[in-house]
């Protein structure tokens, strides 16, 4: 029987989240120097979720020294590493690799500062809404879906919980804040999904900011008129006579 979605979590959920930050990326750990994406996953990890880092080590150590037989290969009970572009022989090796820098992180408070995010994983992974927004919104679809890109940002707003516009206007001031040249925030933009130029005579930073700007102003609702006031629902100045 495959696992579950609750045993899964419970034995490989960070594990599995150590492996995604692999996606497009080498696995060229060395046991002296983590890769580009075990130092994005730990960046990341160390400054939202410090905790998990324990938990990454000893899943991946329980990997490497328990890896799934025939059997369970054959019922789907174990969790299938994607092709990180290492043969199979080596897969142990290197899962021991990457449990001894999470763990050496841990012990020696090896933090990496805080940086602009450098693999897809990170961009996606830090913000979270702004790939929903890009790659949802503007895709290379945008324009047989669209008039333009004001009206496919008007759908987003009609279509998406206040909360999480809230949380898209947090990532793109966060992301404005980290002051990019033009050419950075192109890149961002495309590792998190956007498809089309933005409108002219923006930029990209120039548009994300025009966009930041939009979701800050508060929507209209408008009900039935007051009775004795005006349609904002205040009291009509006569009324205190």
């Amino acid at each position: 029987m495959p696992l579950t979605p609750l045993e899964h979590d419970r034995r490989y959920g960070e594990l599995d989240q150590v492996i995604r930050a692999y996606a497009g990326q080498p696995a060229d750990d060395t046991p002296e120097r983590p890769s580009q994406a075990l130092t994005a996953y730990l960046r990341h990890t160390w400054h939202t979720r410090p905790w998990a880092l324990a938990v990454a080590e000893r899943q991946l150590r329980e990997y490497a020294e328990h890896p799934p037989g025939r059997l369970r290969r054959r019922l789907g009970e174990f969790y299938a590493i994607p092709d990180v572009g290492l043969p199979e022989s080596d897969i142990q090796q290197w899962l021991h690799c990457l449990a001894d820098h999470i763990e050496h992180s841990v012990t020696e408070g090896a933090v990496p500062p805080p940086a602009v995010p450098t693999t897809h994983w990170e961009w996606h992974t830090r913000f979270p809404e702004l790939g929903q927004f890009l790659g949802g919104w503007f895709s290379q679809d945008m324009p047989d879906e669209f008039d333009d890109h004001d009206a496919a940002v008007a759908d987003y707003l009609a279509h998406t919980d206040p909360h999480l516009v809230a949380r898209l206007a947090g990532e793109l001031h966060e992301l404005l804040a980290l002051d990019l040249d033009e050419s950075d925030y192109a890149l961002a933009a495309a590792e998190l999904g956007m498809e089309v130029d933005p409108p002219a005579p923006y930029t990209p930073n120039g548009w994300f900011a025009s966009v930041a700007a939009r979701l800050m102003v508060p929507r209209a609702e408008y009900g039935p008129p007051v009775p004795g006031g005006d349609q904002s629902g205040r009291e009509d100045p006569g009324d205190e006579q």
